[in-house]
């Protein structure tokens, strides 16, 4: 095999690494997004308008010990999301880098042979 045939399939699996880093990009910054909409979700409770003022002030300390505790285990998910997203947009960011530098060198006249100027 010739190196531009090599150099070809190396761009193919460049691109293709490239792909699939974004995408898990993208996965990871879906499902950290959901867990900071639910947690904004927590800070909006409905108000209770035609309930007694001790019941409605009952209520509003249940959802308030219940957010609290769904809040913390929220955060928590959020933390290792937030983590994993980091370490996604650095593999994302090393695999465009890596596919920018194959597909230029795919793409110039004389491919691996380049001197260095």
């Amino acid at each position: 095999m010739k190196d531009r045939e090599k150099l070809r399939r190396l761009a193919q699996i460049t691109a293709l690494l490239r792909g699939a880093k974004l995408h898990a990009l993208q996965v990871a910054a879906l499902a950290r997004q959901e867990s900071l909409d639910r947690l904004a979700a927590l800070d909006a409770p409905q108000p209770a308008g035609d309930l007694p003022a001790i019941t409605a002030e009952e209520v509003a300390l249940r959802y308030a010990v219940w957010s609290d505790h769904r809040r913390s285990e929220i955060n928590l998910s959020l933390a290792r999301q937030t983590a994993a997203w980091h370490r996604a947009q650095q593999d994302a960011a090393l695999a465009f880098g890596r596919d920018q530098v194959v597909q230029g060198l795919a793409q110039a006249p004389n491919g691996l042979n380049r001197r260095a100027e």
